[in-house]
């Protein structure tokens, strides 16, 4: 049997949080769609480091992904997630086994962020943003964590959250949490597991590029960004990538086009290897 208290419903993850409440603890919460990885357990040590108690969420949210395929295809793996959550010390997991636990029978609201949502990611997953901040903001109240946690890999993401969590006046901290990466300095990803052996040799190959260009970018924070990028595509694509959907240079505030570094910006890249696509960003100046 295992040491992880699991909650399977809204009803016991709410009972447990109050439990802690009335002891005057404070929560830390995680949420994920399971496949965890060390990036995720980075996450969740934060929480236990910041908090008193840490609360991880797996639920493979049917509303972000914008291909059926995905859906499917994503991976799954509870017991061995369970294991891992155990390894570093999880208070709670709260992991539904039926999707109507989040999205009950008549369920018609969306929560959408326009303008951050509209870009990057938001352009080629149309309808994306608009499912992980629909179930971010269920998951966010039906815990009321005192902080919750998300990686920096998912840049464009997590200014979202924050963002929706500010505007809706949900008494969360958003806390970001860099990047946890493989020694070759790919991003840490549960979709890297879909990768075939020769893609993944393949991969580390788009943190490089990223590195490397915003390096090139920073020398001259008045130089125009357009040169650096293009070359920085050329490259991803002669290094065996199969598609690039964008690499661009944004405000690390608010995710504003930048021609130049005129303020702190963030290098951010989405491209394919096969049928699995990868991202990743970087911080520039």
């Amino acid at each position: 049997m295992s040491g992880l208290a699991i909650a399977r419903d809204v009803a016991a993850l709410r009972g447990q949080v109050a439990g802690w409440r009335r002891a005057g603890e404070t929560v830390g919460l995680v949420p994920t769609m399971g496949a965890l990885h060390e990036g995720h357990l980075t996450l969740v040590r934060r929480a236990k480091e910041r908090c008193d108690r840490a609360v991880a969420t797996i639920f493979v949210n049917p509303k972000q992904f914008d291909r059926k395929e995905d859906l499917e295809s994503y991976p799954r793996s509870e017991a061995e997630d369970v294991r891992l959550l155990e390894s570093v010390g999880c208070d709670l997991l709260f992991a539904p086994l039926d999707v109507a636990v989040i999205y009950p029978p008549g369920f018609v609201t969306r929560v959408s962020v326009a303008g951050l949502s509209a870009c990057l990611d938001g352009l080629h997953r149309p309808g994306h943003f608009d499912g992980v901040t629909t179930v971010v903001s269920k998951l966010l109240l039906q815990a009321l964590p005192d902080v919750a946690f998300f990686g920096e890999k998912d840049f464009q993401q997590q200014t979202i959250v924050r963002r929706m969590a500010r505007d809706l006046d949900i008494p969360v901290e958003i806390a970001a949490v860099p990047t946890v990466r493989e020694a070759d300095g790919l991003a840490m990803s549960s979709r890297n597991r879909l990768l075939t052996p020769e893609q993944r040799a393949l991969a580390p190959l788009l943190a490089r590029v990223l590195n490397e260009t915003a390096e090139a970018i920073a020398v001259d924070p008045t130089a125009e960004a357009a040169p650096f990028i293009a070359q920085a595509r050329l490259r991803l694509g002669r290094g065996g990538f199969d598609k690039i959907d964008y690499v661009e240079l944004r405000a690390a505030d608010d995710l504003g086009e930048l021609a130049s570094l005129e303020r702190p910006g963030r290098l951010l890249a989405a491209a394919w290897l096969g049928r699995t696509r990868l991202i990743d960003n970087v911080a520039v100046g």
